[in-house]
C-alpha cells in the first residue's frame, strides 16, 4: 500500500459512536475537561485513548456542572478502532472508574452530535423534606426540612411552560457568549445567537412539574434547551414562592423581567440530575454497512 492511500483508507474506516451514560457527579469538576480537575469528559477521553490509542475528546449533549448526576448522558465521538460494538460497553466499564458507567454504545449517522443533535432534554431536581437527611442521600438531593406551599411551587412551576426569554434565570457564561461570537464572524450562527454574535437567551419548556414522593419534592422539567445554571436557578426562585417570599405574580414579572438579579438563588448542585437527551430518530440512527 503506498503512502498516499493510506489517509484515505483511514477514513473509511472512521465510524461515529453514541454512548449513554451514568454518572455521580460528586467527585468530579462537571463534564467539561478542565486542566489538573478531575471531569467526566476528561475521564471518558482518556479511557477511550487506553482502549483504542486514539486521541478523541468525546462531545457530550451538555456541560453538567460540579456535583451534578446524570441518569442518561450522551456523548459522541469519531473512531477509526475496529473494537465491534458489542465490545465497548465492557471495555470501557472495566477502565472508567465506578462512578461512571457506560449504559449503551450504538454506531450514528455520520453526521450525529450529541449536542448539536439534540432536541430535548429533561431534568430532575431532588429536595428531600424529612427532619433528617439519610447519609446515604446526603449527596443526592438538596435537604431542606423547612416549612413550604408546596401548591404554590407547583402553580410557579407551570408559569414556565412555552417559549420564554429566560435571562432572568441564567448564569453567564463566557465560554458560551464566546462561541457564539466566533459562530457570527465564521457565518455559522444558530438558534443560540443573532447575526451579530448576541446571545438569544430563548427557550422552549414541555412540560414543568413538582411532584410528591415519600420524603422527597421533585421538579421534573423537559425543554428544547437549557442555560447555563438554568434550571438550579429556577428551583431556587420556586422556593421563594414556596417560602411565601414571592408570589406568583412576583415569579411572573422575574420572568419577564429578563434580570438574573430579580431572581432567587442558585439552587445546590447534588439534587440536579440530567435524565434524558432527544433526538430526531434521522439523526441517530445506526449507520448501514456499505453496499
Amino acid at each position: 500500500m503506498d503512502e498516499a492511500g493510506t489517509p484515505e483508507d483511514s477514513k473509511k474506516l472512521v465510524r461515529t459512536l453514541k454512548l449513554i451514560l451514568s454518572y455521580d457527579g460528586s467527585e468530579f469538576a462537571g463534564w467539561q475537561v478542565q486542566p489538573g480537575r478531575a471531569t467526566v469528559q476528561g475521564t471518558l477521553a482518556s479511557a477511550i485513548g487506553r482502549l483504542t490509542g486514539e486521541n478523541v475528546l468525546p462531545q457530550g449533549s451538555g456541560r453538567t456542572d460540579a456535583g451534578v448526576h446524570a441518569l442518561a448522558q450522551v456523548a459522541s465521538f469519531p473512531t477509526a478502532s475496529p473494537i465491534p460494538i458489542d465490545n465497548w460497553i465492557k471495555a470501557l466499564n472495566d477502565i472508567l472508574p465506578a462512578s461512571i458507567r457506560v449504559l449503551e454504545v450504538s454506531e450514528a449517522a455520520a453526521d450525529f452530535h450529541a449536542r448539536k443533535s439534540a432536541r430535548a432534554k429533561t431534568y430532575r431536581y431532588r429536595m428531600y423534606r424529612g427532619a433528617v437527611c439519610p447519609p446515604f442521600l446526603a449527596r443526592y438531593v438538596w435537604h431542606y426540612p423547612f416549612p413550604l406551599q408546596e401548591d404554590g411551587m407547583a402553580e410557579a412551576a407551570g408559569l414556565v411552560v412555552g417559549e420564554h426569554d429566560f435571562t432572568s434565570f441564567a448564569a453567564v457564561d463566557p465560554e458560551r457568549v464566546e462561541r457564539m461570537e466566533k459562530g457570527s464572524h465564521s457565518g455559522h450562527g444558530s438558534a443560540q445567537g443573532n447575526a451579530e454574535g448576541e446571545v438569544i437567551n430563548v427557550r422552549t419548556i414541555f412540560s414543568s412539574a413538582w411532584t410528591r414522593e415519600g420524603d422527597e419534592l421533585i421538579y421534573t422539567v423537559r425543554g428544547n434547551g437549557f442555560l447555563h445554571h438554568m434550571v438550579r436557578n429556577l428551583v431556587g426562585t420556586v422556593l421563594l414562592v414556596g417560602k411565601g417570599t414571592l408570589t406568583l405574580e412576583d415569579f411572573r414579572r422575574i420572568l419577564a423581567s429578563r434580570n438574573r438579579s430579580a431572581a432567587g438563588p442558585t439552587a445546590p448542585a447534588n439534587g440536579l440530575y440530567l435524565v434524558s437527551v432527544e433526538y430526531d430518530q434521522a439523526v441517530e440512527r445506526r449507520a448501514s454497512p456499505p453496499g
